[in-house]
């Protein structure tokens, strides 16, 4: 690449080879890793650097400090750049050899880096315990890879294998716990690590034991819990989540300690271990944090550039907790000053380049998780090298040679402006041109420092510039320099100008501003000068927000922004401008552009099979961004398949509609448009449901229902189920049944949309059995059992349960007029309306028939919901008998309730109604997404992730998204689909040692997610191939996406392709020989019978072919997705083309008029 480039500067620009200078291939092939070491045990730091440009010299440091700079004997460096230490020495006063270790390599001439740090640990300890307590014995060992840690007693060795009830347990940190310690515990243990590479054996530790002594623990004596390593003790409550004590992330060790698997950062928080015996319980809490390396998101790259110009080198890390990062300049921490700077919280910005800045730079980032660093090399350019290569800035001027027609020196450079903080330069051109000028350079320097800076015009014509970012009181030295097609020019004179003292003596506020929305993307502000200047005005500053760009350098009083966005709000405001600076700003004025027809159409459309006859629409209003003002309305078009033309409804004020007196078993389209004052938007696609060709089935009984919950409380036990899984048959309700030790002592029915009930007036300390069975006219379903035991009255109440003695009556019913009672309303019915919303209707029998009165009365609605035990009630207040409750969360059960107010006198609160909200799209995105390698596949990769948090309805599939080039459109990266029931799914024929960049989407029935953020991954380097087989590869080529078409399947697919085709000429032969033989027959019959009756006995004869399909009764059905069993087995291509050729096979042996239609409708999938 590099060699490239010089080739093309010589041939175009006649550049001296020699000159070139390219980057260095250096780095640190083995760097030190993390030690644990014994007392008078030897260390050994491992260091190994390569380059292309000689060998590098090797040295270490500890703690920043060269270890040549101090005598040791016991230190040895080997000639491959390792370092040895004998004898280590650790003792409580002295410990020379602990602490921070790092290696630099350094290459004379270029420059130098440094590895990672290295920790060296060097443990002794020494434990003592009472009888009862616990006891735990550290050991702390890393290698890679992980050791296998066992331990030895009196220098026998313990069993590998304990048991989770065994008082000895070893931890997966390595440490040895021994619980309720005993006299023969008591003992010299010492643990082992092993792996493949080598083995380490752990210093002698004693535990002590220590007797029976006044803190003797007893059966009234409280156990004191505590928190062992990284491992939580286990809470011991009388109520412990289910959920905990049975998944296989949590697990008990050592019969006391919380074991968590396949740590995550969800599982960061607070834990507690509950510790009781009959006297008392005692509580130990601790955070547990996970902690997460550096790792880079941005690495820096190798950079040329020129003396005197600015640049800045990127890097982005991440880790947790958020990782420090500092710079290295050839092994030696840059100190952030004036021309080092630090910018946007990791970058390196170098101003005003000097020869001497060239080297290896290092981003080094820290967390308490560990270290990294990554490097690129720095080179400045020869003052010769082209312009066309540059950077924004231009090179240094040189002195011409001669022969080169360069533009001699600027004219007259002058100050037009001196500020204590910028100068404004003007000049006059050259008066040898020699060609067209370019551009124009301004180099200038601080007279005290040693480094110049230089600025260029954008455009050849401006004589004129500004240098900001100076300093007060400071001189400075300024040249023009004039650049033509053949470079840079003469210098001009040196003007050395000195800065002012700084001063305020800014312009007072603008008067008199005024703002105006002129179209849907457009605004025009107009102002006049402020009443005090303070110097003439250089002009006005406009600022604005709700845009990337949103200031304006202005030279009038009025000014029109444009490429706004439509119906959007903006605060903007002026400030003057005089030599010293912007001047005070005015109060912010807030205007919105004019509104327009929606941009976009409704979101998150649904078709909803209500009965035979009748199709609900539902939607979502189009994306903020894109209504374009107030959505007055939504029109609706749908048109049955087959049919030319379709019919237009208008919904002015719900997310529904619903289609009646359609016809049966037949295909509906829909689509759906928002509408504005300004007219009608972009439609949505069609979307297409099928009416079924009678009602659900009510000949069967219902299914059982699919899942019972019940949480028993001293004297009710609160239950919530979920309907029958098949949804083709009716279900009008379920009957609940309970009693102690029966569930057939007392009958409740309710009705068909409820999820939710509570069973009250039950005896405390009770053991209930109940069962919930669905019914329709067909009769009873199978029930559901399930038990539960009431709590004690004198057991002490959950917090979180509070708000259950009061689950149908949160809010205190006022004591109403025993004279004349009010009736609560009756018929509460709750019906979903969107995913948000439910609508509450109800009848006041205290009223006339008619449902009218002149009295003044409101009506309150509560409500919240099912499932929760301790959320709030929410609720609202109508005059009218029914309300819409809107702020709803999708697929959520509520339950509503409803007051009557009559003056001072207040009904009870109703019988409760439940509703679910419908589902909607999911609102978050799949979470930790996770990227690992396939070992010995170096092409292929296994993904997982988690599914999202606000999944808003039961997820059927989700949508991976992966590419080579992160900034190109979503729909440019190569998409696989995957079913709902997999977390991890497998990504194969992917180039090697190469960055790929995935997200991911979840998807339900009523639309996708949004997507995740990005991760990128490097695959493998693999193996050395052959040279056939880089052909192989050069011919399988990816797109630069990232897409790719396995060989493999390519040449399966042939074979499918050639098999269907074998066994279609098989079946052509089939039916000539089956057409030949009744051929024969029909001619020797024909022969037989008389002529007059030929025609008539061969019509009569005349049948279709064994093989006819009679397409007049054939119906394809869809073809369901089967559950694959390999991850990545569900979407490969060779799936897409088998059902193509299946699709087409069908499709030619139809008939085309009638089958045509349904053969393409069969070839499709769906989730």
């Amino acid at each position: 690449m590099f060699l490239c480039v010089c080739l093309v500067l010589f041939v175009k620009y006649k550049i001296n080879l020699t000159k070139c200078q390219v980057f260095v291939d250096f780095s640190l092939v083995l760097e030190p890793q993390d030690t644990v070491t014994l007392r008078g045990g030897v260390l050994q730091l491992d260091c190994e650097a390569q380059s292309d440009q000689g060998i590098p010299v090797i040295v270490w440091k500890k703690d920043g400090v060269l270890l040549s700079a101090v005598v040791d004997e016991r230190r040895q460096q080997f000639p491959n750049g390792s370092l040895v230490v004998q004898n280590v020495v650790h003792s409580r006063h002295h410990r020379p050899d602990e602490g921070l270790y790092q290696c630099l390599a350094a290459l004379e001439g270029v420059g130098a880096i440094v590895s990672r740090t290295a920790k060296l640990v060097v443990p002794t300890e020494s434990v003592s315990s009472y009888l009862g307590d616990t006891a735990l014995l550290r050991c702390e060992v890393t290698g890679d890879p992980m050791p296998v840690v066992r331990w030895q007693k009196n220098r026998e060795d313990l069993p590998l294998t304990l048991t989770p009830e065994s008082r000895v347990v070893v931890l997966p940190s390595g440490s040895l716990q021994v619980s309720k310690v005993q006299p023969p515990d008591s003992a010299t243990y010492r643990c082992l690590a092993d792996n493949p590479g080598s083995a380490r054996t752990g210093s002698d530790e004693n535990m002590i034991y220590l007797g029976i002594t006044g803190s003797q623990v007893t059966e009234h004596t409280p156990i004191v819990p505590y928190c062992v390593d990284l491992h939580i003790c286990v809470v011991l409550d009388s109520f412990v989540p289910p959920c905990l004590c049975r998944s296989k992330k949590y697990s008990l060790l050592g019969g006391s300690n919380l074991l968590i698997s396949s740590v995550t950062d969800d599982d960061s928080g607070s834990y507690s271990c509950v510790a009781f015996n009959k006297n008392q319980n005692i509580t130990a809490s601790c955070e547990l944090s996970v902690l997460v390396p550096p790792q880079f998101l941005n690495y820096p790259t190798n950079t040329y550039s020129y003396e005197s110009t600015d640049m800045e080198l990127e890097c982005a890390v991440t880790g947790n907790p958020p990782p420090t990062v500092h710079w290295m300049k050839n092994g030696e921490e840059v100190i952030p000053s004036d021309y080092f700077q630090i910018v946007d919280g990791s970058n390196l910005q170098i101003l005003g380049l000097v020869k001497s800045d060239e080297g290896f730079y290092q981003c080094v980032a820290e967390n308490e998780a560990g270290n990294a660093q990554a490097m690129a090399q720095l080179i400045l350019r020869d003052p010769e090298s082209p312009t066309s290569l540059t950077y924004s800035s231009p090179p240094p001027p040189v002195v011409p040679s001669s022969g080169v027609l360069l533009p001699s020196a600027p004219r007259d450079v002058a100050p037009v402006l001196v500020s204590s903080r910028f100068v404004r330069l003007s000049w006059r051109p050259p008066q040898e041109t020699r060609g067209t000028v370019q551009t124009y350079g301004i180099y200038y320097s601080q007279d005290t420092v040693n480094r110049e800076r230089s600025v260029n015009v954008s455009e050849p014509e401006t004589l004129q510039l500004t240098v900001s970012n100076l300093k007060p009181e400071e001189t400075y030295s300024f040249r023009v320099v004039a650049y033509n097609d053949n470079g840079p020019g003469e210098r001009s004179e040196t003007l050395k100008l000195t800065t002012p003292p700084e001063s305020v003596q800014v312009p007072g506020p603008v008067e008199n501003l005024q703002v105006e929305s002129i179209s849907p993307t457009s605004i025009q502000a107009s102002w006049d000068a402020p009443v005090y200047a303070n110097g003439p005005l250089l002009g006005y500053r406009l600022l604005w927000t709700e845009t990337p760009s949103g200031k304006e350098q202005v030279n009038g009083q009025s000014y029109k922004m444009e490429g706004l966005q439509k119906f959007t709000e903006y605060s903007l405001c002026v400030l003057a401008l005089n030599r010293y600076g912007p001047g005070i700003s005015t109060e912010d004025m807030s205007i919105t552009t004019l509104s327009d027809v929606p941009s976009g159409p409704p979101q998150n459309i649904s078709l909803e099979v209500v009965l035979s006859r009748s199709i609900k629409v539902s939607w979502q209003p189009p994306p903020p961004n894109s209504q374009n003002g107030f959505i007055t309305g939504y029109k609706l078009r749908h048109r049955k398949t087959g049919r030319r033309g379709d019919q237009e409804a208008i919904e002015p004020n719900n997310f529904w509609y619903l289609f009646t007196d359609l016809e049966k078993g037949s295909q509906y389209s829909f689509q759906v448009s928002a509408m504005t004052a300004n007219g009608t938007g972009p439609a949505s696609e069609w979307f297409t449901a099928e009416t079924p060709e009678n009602d659900l089935d009510e000949s069967q009984v219902p299914n059982q229902p699919s899942s019972l919950h019940v949480r028993p409380l001293p004297n009710s036990i609160i239950m919530s189920w979920t309907p029958p899984l098949n949804p083709n048959i009716l279900v009008r309700g379920y009957i609940i049944g309970y009693g102690v030790g029966s569930p057939y002592a007392e009958t409740v029915r309710v009705d068909s949309k409820q999820r939710y009930y509570a069973i009250e007036n039950l005896e405390p300390s009770s053991h209930y059995v109940i069962s919930l069975k669905a019914f329709n006219n067909a009769g009873e379903g199978v029930p559901l059992y399930e038990s539960a035991v009431t709590r004690s009255i004198t057991d002490s109440i959950d917090p979180s349960d509070d708000d259950l003695f009061h689950l149908f009556d949160k809010y205190p019913t006022p004591m109403p007029d025993t004279s004349t009672p009010m009736i609560p309303p009756v018929g509460v019915q709750a019906v979903a309306l969107t995913p948000d919303s439910v609508r509450v209707s109800w009848a006041d029998n205290s009223m006339t028939k008619n449902q009218k009165t002149t009295e003044v009365r409101y009506y309150s609605v509560k409500w919240k919901t099912s499932y929760s035990t301790s959320g709030k009630f929410k609720s609202a207040d109508t005059t009218a008998l029914s309300h819409t409750v809107t702020g709803l969360k999708p697929n959520t059960m509520y339950e509503f309730a409803v007051m009557v107010t009559k003056g001072r006198k207040s009904s009870t609160w109703s019988m409760t109604a439940h509703a679910t909200t419908y589902e909607a799209a999911p609102s978050s995105a799949p979470k930790d997404l996770t990227v690992i390698s396939r070992e010995g596949r170096p092409r292929a990769i296994l993904i997982s992730w988690q599914p999202p948090m606000e999944a808003n309805g039961r997820v059927m599939g989700y949508i991976l998204y992966y590419t080579l080039d992160k900034n190109m459109p979503i729909d440019d990266w190569v998409m696989e689909s995957i079913s709902g029931d997999r977390l991890t799914h497998q990504v194969m024929d992917l180039n090697l040692d190469t960055v790929y960049y995935f997200r991911i989407q979840a998807k339900n029935a009523k639309g996708v997610g949004p997507l995740s953020d990005p991760i990128h991954f490097r695959t493998n380097k693999g193996f050395p191939i052959s040279c056939s087989c880089c052909i192989s590869d050069i011919g399988q080529m990816r797109p630069p996406h990232g897409s790719v078409t396995p060989q493999k399947n390519s040449n399966l697919l042939v074979i499918i392709v050639v098999s269907v085709g074998a066994v279609t000429v098989v079946v052509v032969i089939i039916v000539a020989l089956i057409c030949t033989r009744r051929s024969s027959a029909q001619q020797r019959k024909k022969r037989a019978t008389h002529s007059t009756g030929k025609r008539k006995g061969s019509q009569k004869d005349l049948r279709p072919p064994d093989l006819w399909i009679h397409h007049e009764e054939m119906e394809l059905k869809n073809i369901e997705k089967p559950t694959c069993a390999a991850p990545s087995g569900c979407d490969s291509p060779i799936q897409g083309s088998i059902q193509e050729i299946r699709s087409q096979s069908v499709s030619h042996s139809q008939s085309e008029s009638q089958m045509g239609s349904k053969s393409s409708h069969s070839g499709k999938t769906s989730w």
